[in-house]
């Protein structure tokens, strides 16, 4: 599958199911409208991230892009699309090399020269943080919108928010130049998967249909 814009990515978390089986809640996601998954579960040995890995292949196929967090071998291995490298993981480079060229390359990023270095060393993505105050991360430095437009106006690639998103707030990342966002708790802490990650699709869709509105109106 290729990459649709908008995007809407969920990040796993298998401790935020409320006891729910990850498989079934990326399942149920992706019925509403998540078009990524990022397998996302660094305590896991690598032998059960493989085996966790083809089961979200197995629900993703053909319907949703999977990618694995840092593990290009495991990417390759369970036949997923692409990998998610942290801002200080393994370089774009060398992950191109490894992958023979064949998985997206995602990058973390929280700061525009990060942003820029990402872009300019191969990276088809970028994951930008913190963006709003977060579960994952209390307490922590956020970016807010501005953040977003400012990364999202010196890179040519997409830009994927993440931070705190919610569907009372995925609009304002996408207006400010964002082409998805990428949630956690917002779905898998949802009793109802399926309609939070349709709440959130349906938001960011409008608001990308209204700014590729705003754009022609401006060039004519």
């Amino acid at each position: 599958m290729d990459l649709c814009l908008p995007c809407l990515c969920l990040v796993t978390d298998r401790r935020q199911c409320a006891g729910r089986s990850l498989v079934d809640v990326v399942d149920q996601a992706v019925s509403g409208g998540v078009s990524m998954v990022q397998l996302r579960e660094k305590d896991l040995p690598a032998g059960e991230l493989y085996e966790l890995g083809l089961e979200l292949r197995e629900v993703t196929r053909n319907r949703a892009l999977l990618l694995i967090n840092d593990r290009v071998d495991i990417a390759i291995a369970c036949g997923a699309d692409g990998v998610q490298l942290g801002e200080e993981g393994l370089s774009t480079e060398a992950a191109r090399e490894a992958s023979s060229g064949r998985l997206l390359l995602s990058r973390s990023v929280h700061s525009l020269e990060g942003a820029k270095l990402a872009q300019d060393s191969g990276a088809d993505l970028l994951v930008l943080g913190t963006i709003f105050a977060s579960g994952s991360h209390p307490g922590g430095e956020t970016g807010g919108l501005k953040r977003v437009a400012d990364v999202s106006a010196i890179v040519d690639i997409p830009v994927l928010a993440i931070g705190g998103i919610t569907a009372n707030n995925i609009g304002s990342v996408i207006e400010a130049g964002a082409s998805g966002a990428a949630v956690i708790t917002a779905i898998t802490c949802s009793p109802d998967p399926r309609n939070a990650a349709y709440a959130l699709a349906r938001q960011m869709n409008e608001a990308w249909d209204f700014a590729a509105t705003r754009r022609v109106a401006k060039r004519s």
